[in-house]
């Protein structure tokens, strides 16, 4: 009775899995945003994805484009190599200058960013890619950074992902990748980073100190302990012994 019990449990758990899977996929089937680790933080840096995936049965994804608004004043970015596709920052001359967080003047800033499938690559109707950026210093003055990105299929077929998404929350038929920032978490936020890496190391280095004393007090235990048990030992043989010349 209990085996048909779990056995149709399993199923039931599977079946609900995939529904949610496949909920998930209808849902997202549009170019995102994503954050993978602690949320990049307002006037620090930050690595960010954008997941492309092709909605199209027949064409394949050749182009993906992610602009970026000069108002932003990010001043650099980094693009992760993919195999198959060649990526092209462009950075623009700034009408105004734009401070940072740090007091640093960022008069040349990102604009856009360009993905090309070389020959023979492309992201197929039932794929997705992922796009990895990084770079900063991030705006301190929004709380969320906007890419409208537009992505562009063999035979010139283009999709602009570009709406933003109202205050109501409800999204779009085309939305722009969107992320939130994360309170600056220190007075220099280009420096967070390394500060929590400061950190973690005097933990660990703590930790390693506190493990080294224990452990040193432990064999220091150990020793008395063996110490104790010699002398009870000797002690036991003693009496015997008298016991033993007395009978003779």
């Amino acid at each position: 009775m209990s085996h048909h019990v779990f056995r149709r449990a399993g199923v039931l758990a599977a079946t609900v899995a995939a529904t949610g899977l496949l909920g998930a996929g209808i849902a997202s089937a549009h170019v995102t945003a994503n954050v993978y680790g602690d949320q990049p933080a307002k006037g620090g840096y930050g690595t960010i994805f954008f997941r492309v995936p092709n909605e199209d049965a027949k064409l394949g994804t050749i182009k993906v484009e992610i602009d970026v608004k000069p108002d932003y004043g990010i001043g650099n970015i980094r693009t992760k190599p993919i195999p198959g596709w060649t990526a092209e920052v462009t950075k623009s001359k700034l009408p105004q200058p734009v401070t940072t967080a740090s007091g640093t003047k960022i008069t040349e800033a990102v604009t856009k960013v360009v993905w090309t499938a070389q020959p023979g690559t492309k992201i197929g109707s039932t794929e997705f890619q992922e796009f990895e950026i990084s770079g900063g210093p991030l705006p301190s003055n929004v709380d969320q950074l906007e890419f409208p990105a537009i992505q562009t299929y063999e035979g010139g077929k283009v999709v602009d992902w570009n709406q933003p998404t109202p205050p109501s929350g409800e999204e779009p038929e085309h939305p722009a990748p969107t992320i939130k920032l994360a309170a600056e978490s220190s007075e220099h936020g280009g420096h967070t980073q390394t500060t929590a890496a400061g950190e973690n190391a005097e933990a660990a280095s703590s930790s390693d100190n506190t493990a080294r004393w224990l452990g040193g007090a432990g064999l220091v235990v150990g020793a008395l302990g063996l110490g104790v048990g010699a002398g009870a030992v000797l002690r036991s043989r003693r009496p015997a012994a008298g016991k033993t010349e007395g009978t003779k």
